[in-house]
């Protein structure tokens, strides 16, 4: 059998890939081996249509062992994590596909401390999916309960509000992009308690227009709305709030690398940063790297995907950690990746120094860097072509020293994804292109 849990959680097209039979298993094996039959679990959605097809075969998976079921509804995927860890959940489902189109959905398993799933326990729970009959039901006396839990998502917006009571940011104009997701019910006023003016785009949901044209991974609109309206500095959401992606007053981009670093040495200057360490992925740009270096900072990096991130900051004891993709854990503050964190951390940061985003950007110098994701039948297979090997040796030997190139399946999508990093933008540019053509063609 194909693995179902990827790098986070269970994903695929909704209804196609991913069908409601698998939401109702892993119902079951949830209820089963997190919560033993036995006390609550709450379940969140973001606004795909495809959310309550998933809750409801979810919900009638746990209750049939007796498990009840706590629906909070339409709410970020760090608030579940929030309201996971309150102690009164024995686990947590998060129904999302976080940054990708709204025809795709997916299944995070959130510990009772709100944390994702070791692999080990990933691997209990895909066991019991595939003998998912073999779990025996209860009588009708003993069936879990459905609970209308909406208003406990209260919580979480109030340890977030105090959060950005804070920091004050008055004066500044903020653009949010809420990408059309679970972030745009709670994010303005959480920005808007520090005293900056928040304009909020693309927080009309639908169903089917989740980070559409916008949010995290398209700020395109977010960059030109900030230009647009003269404001200070814009902040893209994905589908469901657990990224972000900042953009400075002039329109540029401002990626988790460079959020990161700015955060890191804003912390290092002041001596908070935790075991002087800053924990990325092996995506993460080199230019953080040695800016962090140059500071006196360590850098540690871990494989791609945050709950690997947040086991690099446990286990070397740092408080700040993330990845280029805008998912960044402040420990302090959460131990799951939340863009509503991080845009509070930018502002406090941005006050602070009383410097604008660009300023504060500007001390992460980046290596050029290309990455391309080539859509392939078999994405697993690129270890055992022989061309697609020598063209990557030949690339690396090209690249030198002060290069770098990262080639990996795909834990989200039927894709091989290619990174390029160098000195010479034209030079990473044209080994990412080539590199990509050929994965595309070997692996077909």
């Amino acid at each position: 059998m194909p693995r179902l849990f990827g790098t986070d959680g269970i994903r695929g097209v909704a209804n196609v890939d991913l069908k409601p039979t698998v939401a109702y298993a892993l119902g079951r094996a949830t209820a089963h081996r997190l919560a033993g039959g036995r006390g609550a679990i709450v379940v969140g959605q973001d606004t795909r249509r495809s959310g309550d097809l998933f809750v409801a075969a979810i919900t009638a998976g746990a209750t049939s062992l007796g498990t009840d079921v706590h629906h909070v509804g339409v709410v970020p995927t760090p608030a579940l994590a929030f309201l996971a860890a309150t102690g009164e959940y024995a686990a947590g489902i998060m129904v999302s596909a976080s940054h990708n189109p709204a025809a795709d959905n997916g299944l995070k398993v959130l510990d009772r401390d709100g944390l994702k799933l070791d692999d080990p326990v990933e691997d209990e729970l895909e066991a019991l999916i595939w003998r998912t009959e073999e779990l025996a039901g209860v009588g009708n006396d003993d069936l879990g309960i459905v609970i209308d839990s909406r208003h406990r998502l209260a919580s979480y917006v109030d340890h977030r509000m105090r959060l950005a009571a804070a920091t004050n940011a008055a004066g500044l104009r903020i653009v949010l992009d809420a990408a059309n997701g679970s972030g745009g019910s709670v994010g303005p006023a959480i920005l808007a308690a520090t005293g900056a003016v928040v304009e909020v785009i693309h927080a009309e949901p639908d169903g089917v227009n989740i980070n559409l044209g916008c949010g995290a991974t398209d700020p395109a609109s977010l960059a030109r709305a900030v230009v647009e309206r003269g404001a200070d500095v814009g902040f893209a959401l994905d589908g469901d709030a657990d990224r972000l992606i900042a953009v400075d007053a002039a329109g540029r981009v401002v990626d988790g690398d460079q959020v990161l670093g700015m955060l890191a040495l804003e912390r290092l200057a002041r001596g908070a940063l935790a075991g002087r360490t800053l924990v990325v992925s092996v995506l993460s740009n080199g230019g953080l790297q040695e800016a962090i270096e140059a500071a006196g900072g360590n850098v540690v990096r871990t494989p791609v995907g945050d709950k690997y991130i947040l086991e690099g900051m446990q286990v070397s004891g740092a408080g700040l950690g993330g990845e280029k993709s805008g998912h960044v854990i402040v420990m302090e503050h959460t131990s799951s990746g939340d863009g509503i964190v991080t845009a509070l951390e930018v502002l406090r940061v941005m006050a602070a120094a009383g410097k604008p985003l660009a300023e504060l950007a500007a001390s992460i110098p980046l290596l050029p860097q290309q990455q391309r994701a080539v859509r392939v039948r078999h994405k697993d297979q690129w270890e055992g072509d022989p061309a697609l090997q020598r063209a990557i040796a030949a690339a690396r030997t090209r690249l030198g020293d002060h290069g770098r190139i990262l080639v990996r399946p795909s834990g989200t999508e039927p894709a091989l994804r290619v990174m390029v990093e160098g000195r010479d933008p034209e030079v990473v540019a044209e080994l990412a292109d080539a590199l990509a053509s050929l994965a595309s063609e070997r692996l077909h």
